[in-house]
């Protein structure tokens, strides 16, 4: 599923789209309270219920630590999902860009993330599965309170949608803080790579909605919207700016990136990122003419520690020779 790739719009500061619905079952008592024997007649209905749409079946308990923290890091699931020890499964169907975790927080987390901005896509698709689960499940609803959901700022739609921006103009000119508080005015929030207590790495940020209760699937969308489009302007205005001795040492710093991604012995993920992100902003001023967007992005995720470690031929054993294998996969995939 390749969501960090772009898509051909003008929107080259956002990354992905993704839209994520939160379900109960109206039978059974929250996550955290669920005995194993619930959990796993939760994963077999859930799972009955798409039985012929395309989804392949994760079951965690017959995974490696390793393989879940590639789940992670993919964002297919979120960390606390891959770390549960009680029966948990995941559902993808990479061609719909659709996962669904059963028994998390929620005894569904349906999600659907596509590339660049595409939020009614995502949303289209999201509910595709949605009305299916709801044509077979009961899931729990009330009329004044809508979805009911383990943790209360998910009541009402259960929907969070979100964006992934890049935004390396606005962070260099130190606005990030201001433009959190800024969103969080009008109930929305500005996270990390991986949302909800993750550091913002890479000048990539994720935005989303903080409200569900009073107010529509169709309204929350049209406000995110609306933002993104402001902080796109934003960012573009500030990239537009950069001129002079400033530009100079600019592509001087892209172009020292560009050598070390393409001849570098050892390279650690928190390095590749660094690069990663001056190299982008290089590709969007005209820098950087023979790296494309979509290489990049693949790279953002197949250098990953536990994906790098699982499609290695011979696994690295120790954080160097993990490094080593990053470098060479760099190299390669730049041509070098």
């Amino acid at each position: 599923m390749a969501w960090y790739n772009e898509i051909g719009n003008d929107f080259d500061t956002v990354l992905s789209s993704r839209i994520r619905f939160a379900r109960n079952l109206s039978a059974y008592p929250f996550g955290n309270k669920l005995k194993e024997n619930e959990a796993r007649e939760i994963i077999s209905a859930v799972s009955a219920s798409l039985d012929g749409k395309g989804f392949r079946k994760i079951d965690f308990d017959d995974i490696s630590p390793t393989e879940a923290a590639s789940y992670v890091e993919k964002h297919f699931v979120s960390r606390e999902f891959a770390a549960k020890k009680t029966p948990h499964s995941l559902l993808i169907n990479e061609n719909s860009g659709t996962a669904i975790m059963i028994c998390e927080e929620d005894h569904i987390r349906l999600q659907s993330i596509l590339p660049g901005l595409a939020l009614e896509e995502a949303f289209k698709i999201a509910c595709e599965y949605d009305d299916i689960l709801d044509s077979v499940l009961d899931i729990a609803y009330n009329e004044d309170l809508g979805y009911l959901t383990h943790c209360p700022t998910n009541l009402g739609t259960g929907m969070r949608a979100s964006v992934m921006m890049f935004l390396p103009a606005l962070t260099m000119a130190n606005r990030i803080s201001s433009l959190a508080s800024e969103l969080s005015k009008i109930g929305l929030t500005m996270r990390g790579m991986y949302g909800e207590g993750s550091e913002s790495r890479g000048c990539l940020y994720q935005i989303s909605n903080q409200i569900t209760l009073g107010i529509t699937e169709e309204d929350t969308l049209k406000k995110l919207g609306d933002v993104i489009s402001q902080i796109n302007e934003q960012e573009r205005k500030l990239r537009s700016s950069i001129k002079g001795e400033n530009l100079e040492r600019l592509r001087d710093k892209v172009l020292r990136s560009e050598g070390i991604l393409k001849y570098a012995h050892m390279l650690s993920s928190a390095e590749f990122i660094e690069h990663f992100s001056t190299i982008r902003l290089g590709i969007a001023l005209g820098i950087v003419t023979d790296i494309s967007y979509a290489v990049l992005g693949d790279l953002l995720i197949t250098t990953l520690p536990a994906v790098l470690t699982l499609s290695s031929g011979d696994k690295p054993k120790n954080d160097a020779e993990r490094d080593r294998a990053r470098a060479k996969l760099v190299k390669n995939a730049l041509g070098k």
